[in-house]
């Protein structure tokens, strides 16, 4: 059967090797768990279904048991009134009964193989679909953990490239700074001859006052 195929294939399914494969772990596990509970309930119904069909055997068997069983009483009670003509009737009778039963204990050793079939392939997926419930959280929290730890040890190996950003943004921060420095410095300077500007001024004014003093010109 197709469906015994599929369970068969998702209960010998690894699930971390599907996890290693995958390229999203958690949503492939997620669906790992919706296709075995789907497995689960078809393999469900075809286990009632198959059981259904087994007592309807059992019970056509039992019929044709109880027929027969009737139609050899006929036999016998038109042997005891000596009409072999009747009997020999009520025992082909019997005997189609018979052959009827014997079929369907043929049909119904079939079904319940098949019914033993389901139930064992229900059974096997019972406990990896419970397995795989339990131990779903449980990988794909190691999953993160492993991206984590992988992310964590790629940030600290930092690429050329990387390197080469920074040392060139240190360079612009320390030339901006140097710029810095050097417009202060020159603004110091400025000041500076300013001041020294008016002090060789008031020296000029006073040496030309003091030559006009000694002139005896006004001020």
């Amino acid at each position: 059967m197709a469906l015994l195929d599929r369970v068969a294939t998702l209960v010998r399914a690894n699930l971390n090797d599907l996890i290693d494969r995958a390229e999203n772990p958690e949503k492939m596990l997620k669906q790992v768990i919706l296709d075995m509970e789907n497995q689960f309930m078809q393999v469900k119904t075809q286990v009632a279904i198959a059981l259904a069909d087994l007592h309807l055997l059992e019970k056509k068997k039992q019929d044709d048991l109880d027929k027969h069983a009737d139609w050899m009483r006929k036999a016998e009670l038109a042997v005891d009134k000596k009409d072999d003509a009747l009997a020999r009737a009520a025992l082909e009778r019997a005997m189609s009964f018979q052959q009827m039963s014997e079929s369907f204990a043929q049909q119904i050793a079939d079904q319940e193989a098949q019914v033993e079939s389901l139930k064992a392939a229900l059974k096997k997926l019972e406990i990896k679909l419970a397995e795989a419930r339990a131990k779903v959280d449980l990988l794909i929290a190691q999953h993160r953990r492993s991206r984590t730890a992988s992310r964590a040890a790629e940030a600290q190996l930092t690429p050329d490239g990387e390197n080469a950003a920074f040392d060139r943004m240190r360079n612009k921060v320390a030339r901006e700074q140097a710029i810095g420095e050097a417009r202060s410095e020159l603004l110091g300077e400025d000041i500076e001859g300013r001041f020294h500007a008016l002090q060789r001024q008031e020296k000029v004014d006073a040496l030309l006052a003091e030559l006009k003093q000694r002139k005896r010109l006004p001020a």
